[in-house]
């Protein structure tokens, strides 16, 4: 019967590449952690520059309904540092040339321009919040991989060279999940946050219908 050889060569790149593998994904998992803390740090200060900004002309909205005085919403609607007051700029010039028809859309479009910017980065966080654990475990991989390769050409203190590189090993995978768990929950926070500010877009619309009612 024909026997066939095993070429080792792709093998023994494998093991080549898990010399400095481990390394290497150590190296791409600290990276990815100051990117992922810049970019949670980023948002945090935006984010609450945003709502801090919100709250302010929220409550001055609030006080025109309890008025009844929607004299005060043209004023309102030049402050173009808040969401809210660019979209009530943007709502109350299409009540006054179109009244309450298309509305809808023309708040959907804003908060679809809106929305980008608001969500900066949170595709990133994301993103390493759902990988980084498997990039720790591809350097457990590796390490494992090398922590047997060593034990194959190691002749003295095998166990505790094994038990060595494991260990070691095992610190990418560790190093994984810290990457991982600070971005997923920076994005879910920053994600209820942006959602907390295009429902103030929706209380514009209704604010702007409302107000199309009492100029008929």
């Amino acid at each position: 019967m024909p026997t066939t050889s095993h070429d080792p060569g792709l093998t023994e790149k494998f093991f080549v590449l898990s010399q400095s593998g481990a390394q290497v994904i150590l190296v791409i998992l600290v990276l990815l952690s100051i990117f992922s803390l810049c970019a949670i740090l980023e948002r945090w200060y935006t984010l609450a520059k945003i709502k801090s900004r919100s709250h302010k002309i929220r409550l001055r909205i609030r006080e025109a309904l309890a008025a009844n005085n929607y004299d005060d919403l043209e004023e309102m609607s030049r402050d173009k540092e808040t969401i809210e007051g660019r979209a009530l700029g943007y709502g109350l010039r299409h009540v006054k040339q179109s009244g309450s028809n298309g509305l809808e859309a023309v708040f959907s479009t804003y908060a679809m321009t809106e929305r980008p910017q608001l969500e900066k980065f949170l595709t990133f966080l994301a993103s390493v919040g759902s990988n980084g654990p498997f990039i720790g475990l591809l350097g457990t991989v590796f390490g494992i991989m090398k922590a047997f390769n060593d034990l194959s050409a190691s002749q003295n203190e095998a166990a505790q060279s094994v038990m060595r590189g494991i260990a070691e090993a095992l610190v990418s995978t560790a190093v994984g999940l810290i990457v991982a768990i600070p971005a997923v929950i920076a994005y879910n926070y920053f994600q209820k946050q942006v959602k907390q500010t295009l429902q103030g877009i929706e209380m514009v619309r209704d604010l702007c219908v409302v107000y199309a009612k009492t100029k008929k």
